[in-house]
């Protein structure tokens, strides 16, 4: 009899460059909606850039106080 095959899951992952692209990624695609929101007069459009950029930045500081409260030091 075969037994299952246990989830590898890992118990501490790593919080690096990956991370802060997620946060960033999402402040550079906020700065596009609201140029663009700008550009075409729709105010939707900018308005969701600016809500893509105040969770950009909210994003960026969690993840710092995560990584600064593990004791690690950020790469």
């Amino acid at each position: 009899m075969q037994e299952p095959e246990e989830n590898e899951t890992p118990v501490h992952e790593e919080h690096g460059l990956l991370d802060k692209v997620s946060g960033f990624g999402q402040r550079v695609i906020g700065e596009i909606e609201t140029i663009g929101g700008a550009l075409t007069g729709d105010p939707n459009t900018a308005a969701e850039g600016e809500f893509n950029l105040e969770v950009g930045k909210i994003r960026e500081e969690l993840e710092d106080e995560h990584v600064g409260s593990e004791g690690d030091t950020p790469e």
